[in-house]
């Protein structure tokens, strides 16, 4: 199966339940403004949001009736909405440290496993640090993640202080020359201790070996939880600079829509989406795949090579 085929297969719900009805209407005539209506609850519907979905239908409005096509108008509107500036940090020496934030249950710890997997088939050297101590499911799923990919795991066990098993993974990776030190946070706390303070902490402990680091937050955000997970977005960003959105789980809802609100609500783009359980169903986010993916006509589907 190709590339775009496995995104396409992992926004199946998406594209049929919602998007199917856009593309639909999109296919009348004249596009008047109960369609125009009709449409713009369809994307509310989606988890795109009130606001992201008005913005869309006012573009759509302005530039629909001067063309030949509805639905390429509404493409290229969506593909315009994602575009923004992703700054990759790339340390003049390795390693490369990424922390790794969000709520537990959005599938934090599993998408550490499977970054790292990408990273060793580049070529890479890894190194795993089990920061959310406060939960031992946590610290043992990351070990078997390491072991399964075969990279190095740092961990003082469940209940040590986070900053200090953070600091010994980035000090071993500096040390041992790895390319890549992946971080996984906690998401919550089983104490009176603040989760952002405690995260906070983190962050500053890590600059104490490498000054720069860590050179990427990736926030990880669980797709069905739609709008919940922008107000959760918001909460980490009041507190770390979030450097781009990991969006897990969007091959298990039908609401793809909210890649937009977090994009345009946020100003911060995704850099990874999940459409499915296998270590290789992470992707690289590409906008004009994922609109094509939930927008594409079933001629181009049947004609993919």
């Amino acid at each position: 199966m190709g590339f775009l085929s496995k995104i396409r297969e992992g926004l199946k719900k998406t594209r049929e339940s919602i998007f199917k009805q856009v593309r639909r209407l999109l296919s009348f005539e004249k596009l008047d403004d109960e369609t125009l209506e009709e449409i713009e609850e369809l994307l509310i519907t989606s988890d795109m949001g009130v606001k992201t979905a008005s913005e869309v239908i006012e573009k759509l409005k302005e530039r629909a009736n001067k063309s030949d096509n509805p639905l390429e108008t509404l493409k290229e509107i969506l593909r315009e909405l994602l575009k923004i500036d992703s700054v990759e940090k790339h340390p003049e020496l390795p390693p490369l440290v990424i922390s790794v934030v969000g709520v537990n249950g959005t599938g934090k710890t599993t998408t550490i496993g499977k970054l790292s997997k990408r990273f060793v088939n580049e070529g890479k050297k890894v190194v795993l640090a089990a920061c959310d101590t406060f939960r031992a499911a946590a610290v043992e799923q990351l070990k078997i993640w390491s072991e399964r990919v075969g990279v190095d795991f740092i961990s003082q066990g469940q209940g040590a202080d986070p900053a200090a098993v953070a600091f010994d993974a980035v000090s071993h990776a500096k040390s041992k020359a790895k390319d890549v030190v992946l971080i996984d946070t906690a998401g919550r706390l089983h104490t009176k201790h603040n989760l952002m303070e405690e995260l906070k902490k983190v962050h500053r402990v890590i600059k104490k070996v490498i000054p720069e680091a860590p050179h990427e937050v990736l926030l990880v955000i669980d797709a069905t939880t739609g709008q919940n997970g922008l107000v959760q977005a918001r909460k980490f960003m009041e507190t770390v600079d979030i450097t781009g959105i990991v969006l897990t789980k969007l091959d298990g809802t039908a609401k793809g829509g909210i890649v937009f609100a977090i994009v345009r609500e946020l100003g911060i783009p995704v850099k990874y989406i999940g459409v499915g359980e296998s270590i290789d169903d992470l992707r690289p986010f590409n906008s004009d795949e994922f609109v094509e993916a939930i927008l594409g006509t079933e001629e181009f589907e049947e004609n993919e090579v």
